[in-house]
């Protein structure tokens, strides 16, 4: 279906930057922030929730997300009000324009000090999925060796689920872990906020190795947008290694979402960061 026929459509325009080929906008549902946390639309959440997780015709969720579609969702689809918010969006742009400022400041002491640790590359991205599983490029200031996606199968997993951490990874440099200390590594991502693919506050960006393990009700981690920070990063981040856990967090954060709990979560991020609580 050609989409761009209704990228004028006023509830729609925020949440439509990619094309649909097996929903049709008629069988989508928006709603209002209350009737979210009242749990009015149980129905059709449930249906979300409890639908097959992709069609017949892929074997296998790899197969799925490397097709053309977007990731399985529902017959129903609950859009959430936050991707809807104008003033959420407004606030991730202005946001992201103060944080690109700041990251310009830093950037080149960053560069010098990497170089002097571990010469390479100065960024590490990695895809990510975000808002209904629409793929897109994560970026961070680099904060591992150059080869360390090849060498993770050598180290051992501390966490549960479809998730990876260890609290001594030999894979983090000396500078790198001065960066997850601080979350200078994050800054990068404010990019990632100014084109729109995340947001100042959400839920935790997967991975395509999550995604591809997926259950049924994982999914509805992606009805909202992934953040720099939220529930899992204020409440925990690195010490947190139970993944079901966090898909809860994620969850969570859906239910309470306003402006204000945004900004109520990117204060609390500012003394998470300030006291370097749960860093790696």
């Amino acid at each position: 279906m050609n989409s761009s026929k209704y990228r004028n459509s006023r509830n729609l325009a925020t949440i439509i930057p990619f094309r649909f080929n097996i929903l049709t906008f008629k069988n989508w549902k928006i709603i209002s922030r209350d009737q979210y946390k009242n749990n009015e639309t149980k129905e059709s959440t449930t249906e979300a929730i409890s639908s097959s997780c992709f069609p017949t015709a892929y074997s296998n969720a790899s197969q799925f997300l490397n097709s053309n579609h977007i990731a399985p969702m529902a017959k129903k689809l609950v859009v959430h009000p936050s991707t809807t918010s104008r003033i959420k969006r407004l606030t991730d742009i202005l946001g992201a324009i103060v944080g690109l400022g700041i990251t310009a400041v830093v950037a080149i002491p960053i560069v010098v000090a990497m170089q002097i640790d571990n010469p390479g590359s100065i960024f590490y991205s990695q895809i990510r999925y975000g808002l209904y599983g629409h793929p897109f490029r994560i970026w961070k200031f680099r904060s591992m060796i150059l080869d360390a996606e090849q060498l993770q199968h050598l180290i051992k997993n501390e966490a549960q689920g479809q998730i990876f951490k260890n609290s001594n990874d030999p894979r983090i440099t000396r500078f790198g872990r001065f960066l997850r200390r601080t979350s200078l590594d994050e800054l990068p991502q404010f990019w990632n906020v100014l084109l729109g693919q995340m947001s100042l506050v959400g839920t935790r960006p997967p991975t395509v190795n999550e995604v591809e393990q997926y259950k049924p009700h994982h999914w509805q981690r992606l009805w909202v947008k992934p953040g720099i920070t939220g529930e899992w990063q204020v409440n925990g981040r690195s010490s947190v290694k139970d993944f079901e856990a966090i898909v809860q967090m994620d969850l969570d954060y859906q239910s309470k979402w306003s402006v204000t709990y945004d900004l109520y979560l990117l204060l609390k991020t500012l003394n998470v960061v300030l006291t370097k609580r749960g860093a790696c």
